[in-house]
């Protein structure tokens, strides 16, 4: 029999490094992103910590934070 295995923890005195958070992303009106399913767009709103409109030619799309898809050109 084997113990369920408890959620790892960071030790300062680890030589390892801690994990990091990736630092979140900043869109505004006009800038040209891609996103992995939809291609590329343009932004044409934002919604301050929530959201992101963006053109992508076909469609306009609301893109939810934190952009895990998104990326800026």
């Amino acid at each position: 029999m084997t113990k369920p295995s408890a959620p790892k923890r960071y030790l300062p005195t680890s030589p390892f490094k801690a994990p990091a958070a990736p630092s979140p992303k900043h869109f505004e009106v006009g800038d040209q992103v891609t996103h992995d399913m939809y291609g590329l767009g343009r932004v044409i709103g934002i919604e301050d910590g929530i959201a992101a409109l963006v053109d992508f030619g076909s469609a306009q799309m609301r893109i939810l934070s934190p952009y895990t898809k998104m990326s800026k050109l």
